[in-house]
């Protein structure tokens, strides 16, 4: 298998899951503003920016804000999250996801980062598999929040590999949109019924076996 492709996989919900962070982090800004914010709100917030899910948040209860005070919140809610990261350890790492990223670093495969996220790379570390990654394109490396495509091209790009040889791993309908606008493959990590406009669809890595990613490569 010489021909060299790009694995691109987006983070929370993918490689690890910091959506209950997330979740927590913003229910009590919500709280704080008396918005009702539920785990089916959140669903909303999947593969968003983080400017965009406040925005999100503040129409879901029906609030006005200033730019001032939607900074502030901003900064809030990411220290309140970071302050959640502090422990993260190897074993936030989601079932089935260690062994697919060394298959592919045995087969010299390009694999890349592709995240919403600015806070990509501490987590990585943390979980201890930074060193698995080719590239990292995340939240502080783009302008476009998903479905548009920037970051899953910026990240075949710098491997320098054309989108049509590229696979994206998500678990937003946002991020498999924005595979699939970038003339990328796009694979579904979750559930059929909401990540249905993906390619193939995988309920995790614990499902999907190295026969699978051969195919890929081969293609």
């Amino acid at each position: 298998m010489n021909n060299k492709k790009a694995f691109i996989f987006d983070l929370d919900g993918v490689i690890v899951d910091t959506a209950k962070y997330h979740f927590l982090a913003w229910q009590k800004i919500a709280k704080a503003l008396h918005i009702n914010f539920t785990h089916e709100h959140n669903e909303l917030l999947k593969g968003v920016s983080r400017v965009r899910s406040l925005d999100i948040i503040l129409e879901l209860g029906n609030v006005s804000a200033s730019q001032e005070d939607k900074d502030k919140w901003l900064i809030q809610k990411n220290e309140d999250y970071l302050s959640y990261l502090v422990d993260m350890d190897e074993s936030e790492i989601l079932p089935g996801v260690f062994n697919i990223l060394q298959f592919l670093k045995e087969q010299n495969q390009g694999i890349a980062l592709g995240s919403a996220s600015k806070n990509a790379r501490p987590i990585l570390e943390k979980t201890g598999i930074l060193s698995y990654f080719d590239v990292i394109v995340d939240g502080n490396d783009v302008t476009n929040a998903k479905p548009d495509p920037e970051v899953f091209l910026k990240a075949a790009q710098l491997l320098q590999i054309s989108p049509e040889d590229a696979f994206v791993f998500e678990d937003s309908v946002a991020g498999v949109q924005a595979a699939n606008i970038g003339k990328m493959t796009s694979i579904g990590i979750g559930s059929k019924a909401i990540l249905h406009e993906a390619h193939y669809i995988f309920e995790d890595f614990t499902s999907m076996d190295t026969h699978f990613i051969e195919s890929l490569i081969s293609k």
